[in-house]
């Protein structure tokens, strides 16, 4: 039996590796930032935008502290603190009948975290290309 999704994403999580995302995300993928105005659309661009995130959120303090999963998708709440800034936030995922995720959608609060999160981000992806 293949890996749940929702707990390939967790493991992937925990080791803060982003190289099983490209096993875990659909080639047509869309990744949904909290901070861009359009979806980014493609497995590849939603990779880049994941392992920005890996960096950016995924340090001692990052914690999932609520989980909704359904057949297809999930919404799991979680808490990381930066600089002191409180972040808390949601990702939406949805995958298809072969476990890969087509959906991943972002959601940040407060305005003051959004705002630390656009900054971190804009320069490691940035530094990137």
């Amino acid at each position: 039996m293949t890996e749940h999704p929702i707990a390939a994403w967790h493991r992937l999580v925990k080791e803060r590796n982003p190289r099983g995302l490209d096993a875990l995300l659909d080639a047509d993928a869309v990744f949904h930032s909290p901070v861009m105005h359009t979806p980014q659309q493609g497995g590849k661009l939603t990779a880049m935008y994941l392992a920005a995130a890996f960096q950016v959120l995924f340090n001692d303090t990052f914690r999932y502290v609520r989980e909704i999963v359904g057949n297809k998708d999930a919404m799991l709440e979680f808490e990381t603190e930066i600089d002191g800034v409180l972040v808390n936030g949601v990702d939406l995922i949805r995958w298809n009948e072969a476990g890969r995720i087509v959906e991943f959608k972002v959601m940040l609060r407060p305005l003051k975290a959004i705002n630390l999160v656009h900054q971190r981000m804009a320069a490691l992806l940035q530094a990137k290309s």
